[in-house]
């Protein structure tokens, strides 16, 4: 089985000609199915761009969001719009609410969105404001108290770890390596930009301690089991080994080029 990991490919700054190309491009691609890893639009359009997608390529599409397809909107509004886009749309799977899904009888996927939660980095030295705070609902605006944006960063990356500690002992115990899709980079030595790791002004908003954590504690006491980590998020390319067993692929992205990542090749039957 081929899959084919895109992330950060802000369909909303192509205009439709070069959006219609680009996805025509990929219906043409050896792909099997794809996985989008965050950050495809914004709040008014992620869901058409993830329909229009999901009817030209007529494959399955495995995608988490990311923060920039929450701008103009809310968090709690654009999911409930996927959601409900997903139930009628056969072969359009938000890995939150997908679960565990086989790819083949040896490999599966899980995801979730993720979010930079404060944790790695100096955030309370950072003079780092995202455009994030004023655009997206759950958040106060650029004046927002520092400790009240901490503790909602906090609860966003406690989420997605939470996610990840309730699907990952199925997946581990029914297949032998497991695919994990997420926006944001889940380790220090992940949250790769401009061929080095992020400093620590940029970490807080750009890497996801809990859900490393989750990663971190699952796969160490799994050593008969791989795990491959997709992210984006800081449009810097990278990869890490965690642990033997445990590897970290961040991509890189442009603005106004998107591209696909990698095609990547599963050994087994597909499910």
């Amino acid at each position: 089985m081929n899959l084919a990991w895109l992330t950060d490919i802000h369909l909303n700054f192509l205009r439709p000609p070069a959006q219609a190309a680009f996805v025509a491009m990929l219906a043409d691609t050896a792909a099997d199915a794809f996985v989008l890893t965050g950050d495809i639009a914004e709040a008014d359009d992620v869901a058409v761009h993830l329909h229009a997608f999901a009817d030209r390529v007529a494959r399955p599409v495995y995608f988490v969001l990311g923060n920039h397809d929450f701008y103009r909107g809310s968090i709690a509004g654009v999911r409930e719009k996927v959601r409900s886009l997903c139930s009628v749309t056969p072969n359009l799977h938000w890995l939150p609410d997908a679960g565990v899904v086989p790819l083949t009888d040896e490999a599966c996927l899980v995801g979730h969105d993720g979010w930079g939660d404060g944790r790695f980095g100096d955030y309370h030295g950072s003079d780092v404001l995202l455009n994030d705070f004023g655009l997206i609902g759950e958040f106060g605006g650029f004046e927002e108290d520092p400790n009240e944006r901490l503790a909602k960063l906090h609860a966003l990356g406690d989420e997605a770890a939470a996610h990840f500690r309730s699907v990952l002992p199925d997946a581990l115990a029914r297949f032998r390596h497991v695919l994990v899709a997420t926006h944001v980079p889940p380790f220090r030595e992940s949250c790769w930009h401009e061929g080095k790791v992020s400093g620590d002004d940029w970490l807080p908003f750009f890497s996801c301690k809990a859900v490393g954590d989750v990663l971190f504690e699952v796969m160490a006491a799994a050593p008969d089991r791989t795990m491959t980590v997709l992210c984006g998020h800081t449009h810097g390319y990278g990869g890490v080994d965690i642990l033997p067993n445990l590897r970290v692929l961040t991509g890189g992205a442009k603005y106004g080029r998107p591209e696909v990542q990698r095609l990547i090749e599963l050994s087994g039957q597909g499910g």
